[in-house]
């Protein structure tokens, strides 16, 4: 029996991207109901296995009138803690009452504001506090290159729906990998902005230290940079210069910085390993200097990223009593979360003492390109963990523990704010995607989409239609 599922099939979507749909849309190829048709039963087969919907709004999307836009009529999904008026937004969390959200919010607006039609919105485990969308007390949602492994998280839901081909494009957004780690397990591209490039999501800017950056998973390097250049104009900031429309790549050689060991100087996996020396030799076939470097950050970081996010969780869980009232119940929080407000409680002082170390990070992360243009690492120390190695029910010391040791990579960058991207490489010995991670100086997203069109012609992304081909020859 196949582990594997995807909704690929010949029908109006195809195994086209979102840019190939918009296209084939804008021609006439393909009528925008039948387009939708395809998504809505694309979804209806492949999640029951998936489990990666929250909620389904396919009458609403059926009925809403033409969009305008790079995507416009290109059905996608939207992250469950990102307000759309009309549907309900419960953050991945049992302790809400659903009820319909009065008003769009900025993030959700510059997502529609690409053209795309909602038809959903996608799971993420509790707040998106972990790495694996998993909860208590009911299904995960599952990998669809191999549906005994986890998808990643905390976009897992949006992930899993872009790889099994349900929708091309779908929203999510990244505090800390929450971008890269579930287009890393699935074999997607992945960009987390710089910070405040994009919208942000309510009060987000008024933190302490501004970790999350707004975003799309994507199985093509031009859909996200259509995407990130379409929207940068809703919204501008105009203290980060426009990125503009990157269309492939250029001739332009850089400086690579090749890091291997994470953030406590342990080296990743073997099976990473061999991933990250495959593009590395790509890229410097290709022209580029790759140069082996160092992670230049304290040992205590990873202790004080984890007492910031322990006080994030315990905000965020006020935050919603109060806005929330009746419609949200405390006592039905997961195990995870509960251990993170009893993190912060604990330790007032410590997290005060975190969080002000956390706000030199910028710097921190600056002083990695004085000699270098990019940094070329893993995204995570481990392949994809299977379901139930990360459920939220276990003991929240040893979770921490196998969380600090599988997500080694991708938090310098939301501390020091600048732009990284998730690319597929091949593919791992169980059969799940490979993937690396480029990071950039801050505001300079061309360099990674540049390096990504390189990559995705000298070793194009591992397709799971080619896996499910395999298994059936097998």
């Amino acid at each position: 029996m196949s582990t594997t599922v995807h909704g690929f099939t010949d029908d109006a979507l195809g195994t086209l991207d979102a840019v190939g749909v918009a296209a084939a849309l804008r021609a006439g190829e393909v009528g925008r109901a039948e387009v939708l048709e395809a998504a809505i039963a694309r979804t209806r087969r492949v999640d029951p296995s998936l489990d990666a919907v929250q909620v389904a709004c396919f009458e609403r999307a059926a009925s809403a009138p033409e969009t305008a836009g790079v995507f416009a009529g290109v059905p996608a999904f939207v992250k469950d803690n990102t307000d759309i008026a009309g549907l309900p937004s419960c953050h991945g969390s049992a302790a809400f009452t659903p009820r319909a959200a009065t008003a769009t919010s900025g993030p959700g607006a510059q997502f529609l504001h690409s053209g795309v039609v909602v038809i959903g919105k996608s799971t993420l485990p509790e707040f998106g506090l972990t790495a694996s969308t998993e909860f208590t007390g009911r299904a995960p949602t599952r990998n669809p290159w191999n549906i005994e492994y986890s998808a990643g998280a905390s976009s897992g839901g949006s992930a899993a729906l872009v790889a099994a081909g349900v929708v091309p494009i779908a929203h999510a957004n990244d505090g800390g990998g929450s971008i890269r780690i579930p287009a890393a397990a699935n074999g997607l591209v992945g960009l987390k902005p710089t910070r405040n490039r994009l919208l942000d999501q309510p009060g987000a800017r008024q933190l302490p230290v501004h970790l999350v950056a707004e975003g799309v998973v994507t199985r093509s390097v031009r859909d996200t940079a259509h995407y990130l250049a379409a929207v940068e104009r809703f919204g501008a900031n105009p203290k980060l210069a426009p990125i503009g429309l990157v269309e492939g790549p250029s001739a332009r050689r850089l400086r690579i910085g090749l890091i291997s060991e994470d953030v406590l100087g342990r080296p990743v996996h073997p099976d990473n390993a061999a991933v990250l020396a495959s593009a590395a030799a790509i890229l410097a076939g290709l022209g580029h200097e790759v140069v082996e470097m160092r992670l230049d950050v304290e040992p205590r970081f990873v202790d004080d990223f984890k007492r910031y996010w322990a006080m994030m969780a315990a905000a965020m869980t006020l935050s919603f009593r109060f806005g929330h009232r009746d419609h949200f119940d405390a006592g039905k929080l997961d195990p995870f979360t509960s251990g993170l407000i009893g993190l912060a409680k604990r330790n007032p002082l410590g997290v005060a003492a975190s969080t002000w170390r956390l706000r030199s990070g910028t710097a921190t992360y600056d002083r990695h390109f004085t000699d270098v243009d990019v940094l070329l690492t893993p995204v995570l120390s481990h392949p994809a963990p299977r379901i139930g190695e990360l459920a939220p029910g276990q003991p929240f010391d040893e979770l921490f523990t196998k969380l600090v040791d599988y997500v080694g990579f991708t938090p310098l960058n939301n501390v020091g704010g600048g732009p990284a991207v998730s690319l597929p490489h091949g593919l791992l010995p169980h059969g799940l995607p490979g993937s690396i991670q480029l990071a950039a100086r801050r505001g300079d997203e061309r360099s990674l989409l540049d390096l990504a069109y390189q990559l995705e012609a000298a070793s194009p992304f591992p397709r799971i239609v080619d896996r499910t081909a395999a298994e059936g020859a097998a």
